[in-house]
């Protein structure tokens, strides 16, 4: 059996500068490779150590969605089960 192992090319997209208002540019390929377009809302959520990761809106609220989804199918499937 093999297993691939992703390499740090496969995470990293290059290096950006903050700007004098906080500002950033995101690479092109990433913009790319997520559909990031202009005016699309990101949510920034702070990452263990000292990092910190963009997550498209759409993306999250498909995220959540299917939780959802499955909290309703396990919650309908332990009722079933206790039932007599």
């Amino acid at each position: 059996m093999t297993t691939s192992k992703a390499s740090l090319s496969d995470h990293f997209f290059g290096t950006v500068t903050v700007g004098e208002r906080g500002q950033v540019v995101i690479p092109a390929e990433v913009r790319k490779q997520f559909h990031i377009e202009s005016g699309d809302k990101l949510l920034v959520f702070r990452h263990p150590g000292q990092g910190f990761s963009l997550v498209k809106i759409d993306a999250a609220r498909e995220f959540l969605e299917q939780l959802c989804q499955i909290v309703e199918h396990q919650a309908a499937w332990a009722e079933e089960s206790s039932s007599p």
